[in-house]
């Protein structure tokens, strides 16, 4: 500590270079992190095409940055600990390692999701009688110019073997069933990559099946396409916060000896793997339209 302003108080001694060094790796800390959120709105907002903004500077380049960004902060704080003034160049320093290093961390762990789940895109409770998309779902993909098609037996593409070796070329029902039930290793459904996917059959008439659809539908903020309550169909689309991806969500609701039949099937329009997220959207809504539809049987009957 020295007093160089006159009052008597003293004032905390400047770490130079070393402080310099820690201020800079906080900053590219950050900056490391702020780069997903570029790449991704840039992407959404038009920008960049998805390609580039989510293949290029979220997987290529994104961990580069973040390794880059945890390796300076390493070594801004090792030399902030050799000698005095350090406090304030250590503080620096320790927080541009957590911070990198954190998020380092959260892309090894969305690196293994990806590799532990199957290359699926669309997604659906009935692959024996699938459900086909509206004229009016299918004019507004082909003005989105949707890669993937809506195909009754879809398959996976060849080159998924790339990384995931054996897959590429298979129905995508077959491996559906098999991520949602491991019959090699006889998995519990807890314990495999899906949730389990069937047709809800619930309580209720067709029109009342329908009215509980359209509800979820337009209480979850999807663009409806099309409601179509004479044919109990109902095509939506949800666009995703990040990048702005857009999964198409078509709705099938049937009669049934116990009361009514509803099955879902969720497609993305672009990319090879999703993630598990049409999985698990469709989980979520039949989760939603069994609690729905149960709850107004007993007030009903």
């Amino acid at each position: 500590m020295v007093d160089d302003t006159g009052t008597g108080n003293e004032v905390p001694a400047s770490a130079g270079w070393r402080g310099k060094l820690a201020g800079f790796a906080l900053a590219l800390s950050i900056f490391s992190v702020a780069w997903f959120a570029i790449a991704a709105i840039g992407s959404k907002l038009g920008l960049w095409g998805w390609q580039f903004g989510l293949g290029v500077m979220t997987i290529q380049w994104g961990p580069m940055l973040l390794l880059a960004a945890s390796v300076v902060a390493l070594l801004a704080l090792i030399i902030s600990l050799i000698r005095a003034p350090r406090k304030k160049a250590a503080m620096l320093a320790f927080a541009a390692v957590l911070i990198s290093g954190l998020a380092l961390g959260r892309v090894a762990a969305f690196g293994g999701t990806a590799e532990r789940l199957p290359p699926l895109h669309d997604i659906q409770t009935d692959w024996a009688n699938p459900i086909q998309p509206s004229d009016a779902l299918l004019t507004e993909r082909e003005a989105t110019e949707a890669d993937n098609p809506i195909e009754d037996a879809p398959v996976i593409t060849e080159g998924a073997n790339a990384r995931w070796p054996g897959l590429g070329g298979r129905l995508v029902s077959e491996v559906q069933e098999e991520a949602e039930f491991d019959t090699a290793t006889h998995k519990s459904p807890k314990e495999t990559p899906y949730p389990m996917l069937a047709p809800l059959i619930a309580p209720g008439s067709v029109e009342e099946g329908y009215a509980a659809a359209l509800a979820a539908v337009e209480g979850k903020g999807w663009s409806i396409v099309l409601a179509d309550p004479e044919e109990g169909r109902i095509d939506a689309t949800e666009t995703s916060f990040w990048y702005g991806f857009k999964d198409d969500i078509l709705i099938r609701v049937l009669p049934d000896e116990a009361g009514v039949r509803i099955d879902v099937r969720s497609v993305s329009r672009v990319g090879l793997s999703d993630l598990g997220v049409n999985a698990k959207r469709v989980r979520d809504l039949l989760d939603e339209l069994e609690v729905r539809l149960n709850k107004a049987a007993p007030a009903e009957r």
